[in-house]
């Protein structure tokens, strides 16, 4: 078998492949590109893209060129896969600085330097514009029956559920497909990855590629990746866990791979670090919270750089074992003529955006959840005070995890 497919199923990145014999001979016989796409729905990513994410570091790894397509057209559409309604429709500008950003992201997990390997950056955007509808419904449309396209999930989920799908979305799926016959026939990109759900849009590409070109092309999917506890990768109770320093501190970050179920760290290790086989093999006989933390740091460094995680392993040291307060701790500011004798404990944390419910703040103060520089705080109507500040600082904690240095100035 072929490396670059070994290490891709080592790794558990493999889940579907239109042929898989005939790629991995493809593999062995030349270096490729290939594709994977975003749509620009949002101005970061999340983690929930970070395992497509590694597949383009995988691909440069192997000596393959990475193709990134930015969706800036078919974000305009809104991909069906795994939604139970309509996306919102986003403005041009607003679609144009997602797109952006993205690209500023990805930049950081890739290498730019090597001309061999260095990724591609498309938008669809500007082949997509000016498609004139019925030249596009003759030469492209003609290769599609409504009949197949029922049968994929994302069409078939939202009709069996009698949910609407409008017929703006169901075309998503043919200009996917026709992403990849551009793709194909400007940069000569043989191969598109891709999560599960895009499954059938990428069958489409291949087949379109086909029947248009007659040219071979190929599709991989990856599993569609859930943490232990049943909840979607990228997504916690308090909120997305985003690529982008400016919603989510490497401090946050960290912690998010820290805190991870001990049923996943070995798992998530594999898939979202650069760390051997061998090296993996030896961290196995290390303390499952040695493994969290070597799995937080190889994925902050990725992202962040190596001085902000030591700086957030350091800070989580002082936080939790010293009980001080570590450089790295999140902060919100608050002015000293914003104490008055109303600022209580209940708005202290929601000013400090720890947790939004009142009643659920109330509900941790009862239950012994809720610490001002490490003391238990029992009354829910304490004032907030001057005096409560030590050089000017709280430190606020809610239950083991959520922690903030609230700053008076």
């Amino acid at each position: 078998m072929n490396k670059f497919l070994k290490e891709f199923k080592d790794r558990g990145y493999f889940y579907q492949c239109t042929d898989e014999n005939e790629l991995s001979d493809l593999l062995d016989k030349k270096k490729i590109k290939a594709y994977i796409g975003f749509d620009c729905t949002a101005e970061s990513l999340h983690v929930g893209s970070l395992l497509q994410i590694m597949c383009l570091r995988m691909l440069q790894k192997h000596g393959h060129q990475p193709i990134v397509l930015l969706g800036g057209g078919t974000t305009r559409i809104g991909d069906p896969s795994g939604k139970d309604k309509t996306r919102k429709i986003l403005s041009e500008d607003e679609i144009e600085k997602n797109s952006k950003n993205i690209e500023r992201i990805l930049k950081k997990f890739l290498d730019t330097n090597n001309k061999n390997i260095k990724p591609i950056f498309v938008n669809n955007y500007g082949w997509l514009k000016d498609l004139n509808y019925i030249s596009f419904l003759r030469d492209i449309g003609k290769h599609f029956t409504i009949n197949k396209m029922l049968t994929f999930e994302s069409v078939k989920t939202r009709l069996d559920r009698e949910q609407s799908l409008s017929y703006m979305e169901f075309n998503y799926m043919i200009l996917q497909a026709y992403d990849f016959l551009e793709l194909n026939k400007k940069e000569n990109c043989a191969l598109q990855i891709g999560g599960s759900d895009q499954w059938g849009n990428i069958v489409n590409g291949v087949d379109l590629i086909k029947r248009h070109s007659n040219k071979q092309s190929y599709g991989l999917t990856t599993p569609l990746i859930t943490l232990a506890t049943g909840a979607k990768m990228g997504k916690t109770v308090s909120g997305a866990i985003w690529l982008d320093e400016r919603f989510l501190s490497p401090y946050d970050y960290w912690q998010f791979w820290r805190n991870i179920d001990d049923r996943d760290v070995l798992k998530f290790i594999k898939f979202f670090t650069d760390l051997s086989f061998d090296e993996i093999e030896k961290i196995k006989e290390k303390d499952i919270n040695e493994q969290k933390i070597i799995l937080a740091n190889q994925t902050t460094t990725m992202l962040h750089g190596e001085q902000e995680a030591k700086k957030s392993e350091e800070t989580a040291k002082k936080t939790f074992s010293e009980n001080s307060i570590g450089s790295a701790l999140p902060s919100v500011s608050i002015k000293k003529n914003e104490l008055n004798e109303k600022l209580t404990i209940v708005d202290l944390i929601i000013l400090s955006k720890l947790e939004k419910s009142k009643s659920e703040i109330k509900r941790l103060i009862k239950g012994s959840g809720v610490k001002i520089n490490n003391q238990v705080i029992n009354d829910e109507k304490l004032i907030i005070s001057e005096k409560l500040f030590e050089d000017n600082t709280i430190k606020l904690s809610l239950g083991k995890k959520r922690h903030i240095k609230v700053e008076l100035s």
